[in-house]
């Protein structure tokens, strides 16, 4: 980003004698609220945890407040302008707004997005995304270009503005929670690459996920483009969410490669080829940096073998969705895992690709009246109070040339801090096994 467009915005002033709410003292929060204290808005940050102390007011001028506990109307009143975290869903906080209009209500990417002018790629999808932006990344730096790449995973976007980054091109990561409050966001490549039951904790119902996800595309024009799924050709109709150019992927377009295993792997590949020949990069480029690029953490990785044994952390697989894929990247014997915040969908759905391939489910901590029920007819199964005394069963019982493979398909928080926490935790017992 050119140094002088930055000055120019944070010299704008546009929140001057404005009060702005920031629900949310997580990273993307506290970026949003640095990037309203330097448009010149008068800071509130609200958050239910009431053991936050004021030190997360630093650097946000003395008119910044915090308020902590349950939403309640006395910490959105007087309200200009209304930042909601990831997380956070829109009907938590709308008995306590009064009559502020609900455009006013903002996630911290469309905040920053304003004034990000440099060429966009998001990609959203409920799996994969991660993995694909992360490519997109890691093949950009290979051609030499300079890349922040970031949003829902990593770096808010709103931490880039403030800290004047100046990059050829941004690969933005957007969840469902982030597009739902956006207006104006408008990428020159958007990618979809899934929809499968997710954040149904979080969203009413699939009809508002899939217009959460849908939103990527709304404000686009001729000019930009729009990449999709072509095993969704039957459920969507791009003239009735997007006005850009569209192109449909469908796994075809490069070979299987050794570190990205998978069909599923194969659509992200397609997926990010696309946006990226629309930014101008050549074939020769970007089948460049497919060659060298190595992964990402707890997401189908293979960590070690212990007696034969090959364990795989897929602790991403955070959906049943996200099993399947893991599984029909494997042959068997399987021994799978799962457990944890079950987030929504029909487990009864993994038995077919379980058949023939999984030997055994070890079940660990919450979830186990969902997984149970479903897979019990049909599977050796048992429950554990924690994960590693799942794994140490599954071992027992394990043969050389066997998989262990932790794909929990549920979120991770009722025994870890999250996903990763929960694929290095794996690693550790493995590790002991040996």
């Amino acid at each position: 980003m050119d140094s002088a467009f930055v000055e120019k915005v944070t010299s704008t002033r546009m929140f001057t004698d404005r009060l702005a709410v920031v629900a949310g003292a997580g990273r993307s929060g506290l970026a949003a609220a640095h990037l309203l204290h330097r448009l010149g808005a008068a800071v509130r940050i609200v958050d239910a945890n009431e053991n936050l102390t004021e030190s997360v007011l630093e650097g946000l001028g003395p008119k910044a407040q915090l308020m902590t506990g349950p939403f309640c109307e006395e910490q959105f009143a007087g309200a200009d302008v209304i930042v909601i975290s990831p997380g956070i869903p829109v009907r938590r906080i709308k008995p306590f707004i009064g009559d502020l209009p609900e455009r006013r209500i903002i996630s911290e990417l469309e905040l920053a997005v304003w004034f990000a002018d440099e060429p966009k790629i998001a990609v959203t999808g409920t799996n994969g995304k991660t993995t694909t932006a992360a490519l997109m990344e890691h093949i950009l730096q290979e051609s030499g270009r300079t890349v922040f790449a970031g949003a829902n995973y990593g770096t808010p976007l709103s931490e880039y503005i403030v800290n004047r980054g100046q990059a050829d091109v941004l690969v933005l990561e957007v969840s469902s929670f982030q597009l739902q409050n956006c207006r104006l966001f408008r990428p020159q490549a958007a990618i979809l690459l899934n929809i499968s039951a997710n954040h149904l904790d979080y969203h009413e119902d699939m009809d508002e996920y899939v217009a959460a996800k849908l939103k990527i595309f709304e404000r686009q024009s001729r000019e930009e483009l729009a990449i999709l799924p072509a095993d969704m050709k039957d459920r969507l109709d791009p003239a009735s969410f997007t006005r850009a150019e569209v192109k449909w992927f469908d796994g075809t377009a490069f070979p299987e490669q050794p570190n990205l295993p998978g069909k599923h792997n194969r659509y992200n590949i397609e997926a990010a080829w696309l946006a990226l020949e629309k930014i101008g990069l050549t074939r020769d480029e970007f089948e460049a940096g497919l060659k060298t690029f190595k992964g990402k953490p707890h997401r189908i990785q293979n960590i070690g073998i212990v007696n034969g044994v090959r364990f795989i952390d897929d602790s991403k697989g955070t959906n049943l969705d996200a099993v399947r894929a893991a599984l029909n990247s494997f042959e068997g014997p399987i021994r799978l895992l799962l457990g944890g915040v079950f987030k929504g969908g029909d487990v009864s759905e993994l038995i077919t690709v379980m058949e023939g391939k999984v030997v055994e489910v070890g079940l660990f901590g919450a979830g186990r009246e969902h997984f149970e029920p479903a897979l019990k007819d049909s599977f050796k199964i048992s429950w554990h109070e924690n994960l590693e005394k799942a794994v140490r069963t599954l071992f027992a019982n394990s043969s050389a040339g066997e998989t262990i493979l932790l794909s929990p398909g549920t979120a991770s928080f009722d025994a870890y801090t999250g996903y990763a926490a929960r694929g290095d935790d794996f690693k550790r017992i493995m590790e002991e096994l040996s």
